[in-house]
């Protein structure tokens, strides 16, 4: 079972820092568009914006953060730009991971991974494992995940596993077989690029997630852009199903942030 809270069955912490931050990276193409240049350079670009994500959720005591970076729907794209945002992965892996592990980061990498090929497969196995003791961030990459995939695969599941509880499954019987059942329920959503939908994104996850949709595309956003998104979500009042008078009278405990000091990404 979960060790974290569900938003529809308990009240989760919360506090002023969200512990768990969750990306739609959108806006890349568009980037490279205007400056008259190759879908793929938006895409390097933004690899550079995720580097400057970690550093930033590092410092300001985010526990968790997870990336949409290739859908279960991208596969419909241009099979060259889907073949280079492969290769642009393999890059990431065989560059970054060293780095994030000497900063304390566990990557995790979420969705039908079987539709990759071996060598990229294995990369990610590799990289799980060479972090998987780290906490001061988990960083989770969602690729060829769809939201609908993820609930049915858990169900699918479960149903093996649990057979004779068919007609009685709980929530608490279905989380753990959801892709993200180590981590608590995102706290804040943001998507970038001007579009304001989720689009198949950790659907059973973002039940009572705060959302923040921006203009800015994703190879410009930076820490300035995270710490207003991060500003919205305070002015949140964070209910739960409760009124408002409740909350006042019965607040719930804030959640404790990591000592930004004790997280700073080396160079």
């Amino acid at each position: 079972m979960s060790r974290f809270s569900s938003s529809t069955q308990d009240i989760p912490a919360s506090g002023d820092v969200p512990r768990h931050v969750a990306i739609i990276m959108d806006g890349n193409g568009r980037w490279a568009k205007k400056r008259f240049m190759p879908r793929v350079a938006g895409h390097t670009r933004g690899v550079e914006t995720v580097r400057e994500m970690v550093r930033a959720c590092l410092e300001r005591g985010i526990g968790y953060l997870t990336l949409f970076a290739f859908s279960s729907e991208n596969w419909r794209r241009p099979e060259e730009e889907v073949t280079l945002l492969m290769q642009l992965f393999v890059r990431a892996l065989q560059h970054e991971v060293v780095k994030l592990h000497r900063n304390g980061v566990r990557l995790r990498v979420i969705g039908d991974l079987t539709r990759f090929d071996d060598k990229l497969q294995q990369m990610i196995r590799v990289a799980e494992e060479k972090t998987a003791g780290n906490d001061k961030l988990t960083l989770t990459i969602a690729a060829n995940y769809g939201g609908r995939w993820d609930i049915l695969q858990a169900a699918n599941r479960l149903a093996l596993a649990e057979p004779e509880k068919a007609g009685r499954w709980q929530e608490s019987d279905l989380a753990p077989y959801l892709s993200m059942h180590y981590a608590p329920e995102p706290d804040l959503f943001i998507r970038t690029g001007g579009e304001e939908r989720i689009s198949n994104f950790l659907l059973w996850q973002l039940a009572y997630t705060e959302f923040h949709f921006t203009e800015t595309l994703w190879p410009e956003f930076n820490e300035a852009a995270l710490d207003l998104a991060i500003a919205s979500f305070r002015r949140r009042e964070r209910r739960f199903g409760r009124t408002s008078e409740q909350l006042r009278a019965d607040p719930h405990p804030a959640a404790t942030a990591a000592d930004p000091a004790s997280s700073r990404l080396d160079a």
